[in-house]
């Protein structure tokens, strides 16, 4: 049996091996947010970076509303995540299943879930879904879009800069179908694009001295962000 893989992250631009297809959709009952932490891929143990995660709609919402940045965090969309289903050739799916356990092993649990098409019918049944869980270590859980930003700005790690993944994910997204969209990931983007212009950067290599007085200059900072 082939095996059916949902990418919602950085599988839309760095697509698992081995695929056969590739199709887009969306799940529901879910909201996608940069809420868990990154020591291993955008960010390092000492200085995490922020990642997408999807979180059930209905946690989520729970769980921000007991955190006082929890009213910034509601976006029309927010009960739907775009993203497209992979198909892998039955030969090939243990050894991709075990590429997406490590490439996923950070905070993410599988589940199996349906997959709606851009025509709003049930596509595929049973696809893999790597979900972040609210009592998983790496979830950190809603931040003020201002600060995520600033965070996301400044933060790179193995794989490369926070803001790249961010700007990538965006992108990609919007390339799905002319029916896919994410306000949460436009807003992000632009507030994180204005402290870039501002000059705030990642460190050439990541040290902790340098973030933290890239953060004391972000309290300072006289740049006029947008309201979330």
């Amino acid at each position: 049996m082939n095996l059916l893989v949902f990418g919602y992250g950085s599988l839309l631009y760095k697509p698992v091996p081995h695929y056969i297809g590739r199709y887009p959709g969306y799940i529901k009952g879910f909201a996608r947010r940069f809420a868990q932490s990154s020591n291993d891929h955008r960010g390092t143990p000492a200085s995490p970076g922020r990642v997408a995660t999807i979180i059930h709609s209905d946690e989520w919402q729970d769980y921000a509303k007991s955190h006082p940045c929890g009213a910034q965090d509601a976006f029309p969309e927010d009960d739907q995540v775009w993203g497209v289903v992979y198909e892998i050739a039955q030969e090939h799916s243990f050894a991709v299943k075990a590429y997406l356990d490590h490439r996923e092993k950070n905070g993410y649990t599988e589940e199996r879930l349906d997959v709606y098409g851009p025509d709003n019918k049930i596509k595929f049944r049973d696809v893999l879904i790597y979900v972040g869980r609210l009592d998983n270590p790496a979830f950190v859980g809603p931040e003020p879009l201002k600060e995520l930003a600033m965070r996301i700005a400044t933060h790179a790690g193995p794989s490369g800069t926070n803001k790249e993944y961010l700007y990538q994910l965006a992108e990609h997204v919007r390339l799905i179908c002319p029916e896919s969209t994410d306000h949460y990931l436009e807003t992000l983007t632009a507030k994180v694009k204005e402290f870039e212009q501002a000059g705030f950067a990642p460190p050439l290599e990541s040290k902790d001295s340098v973030i933290i007085d890239q953060l004391r200059r972000f309290k300072a900072t006289d740049v006029t962000l947008t309201k979330a």
